[in-house]
């Protein structure tokens, strides 16, 4: 089963990627695809398996991850949302 992940990257990640698919002649959406692939197959994905706890831990280790679902939670708590009918 292929699923869709969209992935929005902060400004300093986004250049480092673009910077190594320019000198990979690669597009960046490739290049980003075969890392996480790389990552998960090394990583995640055998850990996840093994315990839903590693799951969390795995998601905890992700740098500000917390923090942006407090604010995404607390944006659609005062009604800041966007419906999809309007993207």
């Amino acid at each position: 089963m292929a699923m869709r992940l969209n992935l929005t990257l902060d400004d300093e990640h986004a250049a480092r990627l673009t910077e190594l698919a320019e000198a990979t002649h690669m597009q960046a959406g490739t290049l980003a695809r075969s890392m996480l692939l790389t990552a998960l197959d090394r990583t995640a994905l055998p850990d996840a398996a093994s315990s839903p706890a590693n799951v969390v831990d795995v998601l905890n280790s992700i740098p500000g991850a917390l923090e942006r679902h407090r604010t995404g939670m607390d944006d659609i708590a005062a009604s800041r949302v966007v419906s999809l009918d309007e993207l």
